[in-house]
């Protein structure tokens, strides 16, 4: 049995928990917080567990086999960095770093450890972004035309990173497991209306070789919370709601079909308006999935799907539309 210690019992934290305390693969060995108050409380909830504010206390425990590192991402490097330097793998929360370097850096020392990085990628252990990546590999969809995301809400600001770095990773993460093919060029375009110098509202566009288009609408000012993608290939739609309880995928029969050559030129096509249907998804929960999986990859001694590479690729992209915002919205090529 994984035994693990958790840094970080804020927002995220007490999901990690609760998962690990209702799965045989693992278990919580001690918890770790800053907060005073949370500490009372933990110690209170959980007398059987080490509680501590000193994340040295987990780090350097000989009872730990592995850290998972749930706090604000400006601390994750050096968290990160100290675990995997004590021997321990490792499950951060998303984004994995700050920037490539801290990935890299991470990366090339798990390695040379031989030890696990997993990356909180919670999203691609979701029943539904498993059913959508196999309604793409198996062709139902047909070749890919466009991805258009809307992840908005009243939601949390962050004090320490924009918009783009707290709901877009999702989405970032969610692509590169779905889609086989690389974006070739992006663009961001965001605007702080607080005036605290990070942007609440953004919208990234990605583009790649093949006429697939990307769209990422992400918002921290939204009166009503969104949760919606559309996918639209040449032989089928899909629209995927989260929010949804039972139907949070439908497939519609319909689109474009244009007959020859001389119809694209005469604008002679037809529409295809056919049946909607709605596939089973599983409805297990996905952390519980993604942790039960975390025990799997290390005892197996298995490379992670949500390894630190591709958190690596994650945290590109983020940088990538970073920069493309402070140049107010500049084509940036990959």
């Amino acid at each position: 049995m994984l035994k693990i210690g958790v840094i970080g019992y804020g927002y995220w934290g007490p999901n990690i928990v609760r998962n690990l305390a209702d799965i045989k693969e693992a278990k919580v060995q001690a918890i770790c917080d800053l907060n005073p108050e949370i500490v009372k409380r933990l110690k209170e909830k959980y007398p059987y567990l080490k509680i501590t504010s000193d994340y040295k206390d987990i780090i350097q425990s000989k009872d730990i086999d592995a850290v998972a590192i749930i706090t604000p991402v400006s601390t994750h490097f050096e968290l990160a960095k100290a675990a995997l330097e004590h021997g321990k793998h490792i499950f951060v929360e998303k984004p994995f770093t700050a920037n490539v370097k801290q990935a890299q850096t991470l990366i090339n020392l798990a390695r040379k450890k031989k030890l696990t990085i997993m990356v909180d990628h919670t999203f691609i252990f979701t029943g539904a972004v498993r059913k959508v990546k196999e309604l793409i590999d198996n062709g139902t969809l047909g070749d890919l035309n466009y991805y258009d995301s809307t992840r908005v809400s009243l939601g949390l600001f962050q004090h320490d990173v924009n918009v783009i770095w707290d709901l877009a990773p999702h989405d970032f993460s969610i692509i590169d497991y779905v889609i086989k093919n690389k974006p070739v060029a992006l663009t961001a375009q965001g605007v702080d209306h607080i005036g605290r110098g990070k942007e609440n509202i953004a919208y990234i566009t990605m583009y790649y070789d093949n006429n697939l288009i990307v769209h990422i609408n992400v918002n921290w000012l939204s009166p009503v919370k969104v949760r919606t993608t559309l996918i639209g290939g040449q032989k089928k739609m899909l629209v995927w709601d989260d929010l949804e309880t039972d139907e949070k995928i439908k497939l519609y029969d319909r689109g474009v079909d244009v007959k020859n050559k001389e119809g694209i030129y005469r604008l002679m096509v037809d529409y295809r308006s056919g049946d909607m249907w709605s596939p089973r998804v599983d409805h297990t929960e996905a952390l519980k999935k993604e942790l039960i999986y975390f025990a799997h990859c290390i005892e197996k001694n298995e490379t992670p799907i949500n390894d630190g590479e591709a958190g690596l690729r994650v945290v590109k992209m983020l940088e990538l539309a970073d920069k493309s915002l402070r140049a107010g919205g500049k084509l940036i090529k990959l």
